[in-house]
């Protein structure tokens, strides 16, 4: 079986899985975000980490694990924050007093805001399914027109340094189709605050793509082709999920100013 054969497989996979549990919600849901959480901090502490211990034991990873169990078991959206911020003030000052980097602080931050965003954004409402998929359809859509426009057209690196294949016109092409996908599924969901969906969907385009880059620039820092090898002809969960994460970030805190921290997607698609 050809890599591309491979990639492909993984990917339709991936797919049916992610939107199966995204249709149930809930728990399955939770479990998804909560599993995501942990492979990034895994992947995460695997780059970043220069000998097999860190310094710190295995602390990190039960901080990490502390967050998952509050994760899974639907801690309200206050707690969570407050949980999360101290798990990390906790490694970092546990890192400060061993003369260790803070790699593993920052990697709890990242694997554990990724995870509590997606968990939240979804709730266990229609307007919770709706922002996953307007979510989705943004990131996919972006990541899909930026690889195929970029190869079409060339032009002008977009940060040669951190991430030399991809190219302005790529950028700029996903981030319009990001923008079509994300206001059809408003439009078929039955949205009707199209123009401000349509702002918001291009900036969430134009976070996915730095998202991506930021991950880029990890590797790039601790010497790593790709974050790890968990999906077969793709690499990482990281190299998957980078933009999405990003993007579902900064969707949950524009839910969260909308509406609430508990139910954010009902300010973005009230029910």
């Amino acid at each position: 079986m050809s890599n591309l054969q491979l990639r492909v497989i993984s990917a339709l996979v991936l797919a049916v899985i992610t939107l199966g549990l995204t249709w149930f919600g809930g728990l399955p849901f939770r479990l998804l975000c909560a599993a995501i959480a942990a492979a990034i901090f895994y992947e995460w502490t695997r780059m970043s980490r220069p000998s097999a211990g860190s310094g710190l034991g295995f602390l990190p990873e039960a901080l990490l694990l502390v967050f998952v169990g509050a994760l899974i078991a639907g801690m309200p959206a206050s707690w969570l924050l407050a949980l999360v911020a101290a798990l990390v003030v906790a490694a970092a000052l546990s890192a400060q007093m061993r003369g260790a980097a803070q790699w593993d602080a920052a990697g709890i931050a990242y694997a554990a805001l990724s995870g509590l965003s997606l968990a939240l954004l979804r709730d266990g409402d229609r307007s919770g399914l709706v922002a996953i998929l307007f979510l989705f359809a943004v990131v996919w859509a972006t990541d899909i027109f930026a690889y195929f426009v970029g190869r079409a057209i060339g032009g002008p690196k977009l940060a040669p340094s951190i991430s030399p294949g991809k190219t302005q016109s790529g950028a700029l092409g996903g981030a319009i189709g990001g923008v079509i996908a994300g206001l059809l599924l408003a439009a078929a969901a039955g949205a009707g605050n199209l123009g401000m969906l349509s702002v918001v969907a291009l900036a969430l385009s134009v976070i996915s793509q730095a998202g991506d880059l930021f991950e880029s620039w990890v590797k790039r820092r601790h010497g790593a082709k790709d974050s790890g090898t968990l999906i077969p002809g793709h690499g990482g969960v990281m190299d998957r999920v980078d933009g999405l994460v990003a993007a579902a970030f900064a969707l949950y805190v524009i839910g969260w100013i909308s509406a609430s921290a508990d139910h954010p997607a009902q300010g973005l698609f009230p029910a």
